[in-house]
């Protein structure tokens, strides 16, 4: 019964992608499902929410597996971003 839970733990952990959001000198820490993280609008919405970044233009980046700062501002570019994350999504957030 404790192999099938770590089994199970293990399998819920590989879905999830821990994120590591930036703005300035400040972070903020989510997750997201790596399968559906939902639409990059939502998730822009929702980073601004977080950081209270309320009227202002947004530029959002993430760190690829290179170390390489891309953008994410489209459904493909943050879909891509939610599923090649390991072990940890690193968004950057600039005002435009």
């Amino acid at each position: 019964m404790i192999r099938s839970l770590c089994k199970s733990s293990t399998w819920r952990s590989r879905s999830v992608v821990e994120v590591k959001s930036k703005f300035g000198a400040e972070f903020r820490r989510f997750s997201l499902d790596r399968h559906e993280p939902g639409v990059f609008k939502d998730f822009c919405q929702f980073i601004v929410n977080l950081h209270q970044l309320f009227r202002a233009e947004i530029y959002i980046s993430y760190a690829d597996v290179h170390g390489d700062l891309l953008p994410i501002n489209n459904n493909d570019n943050f879909h891509k971003a939610a599923s090649t994350a390991q072990p940890v999504l690193r968004i950057f957030i600039q005002l435009q």
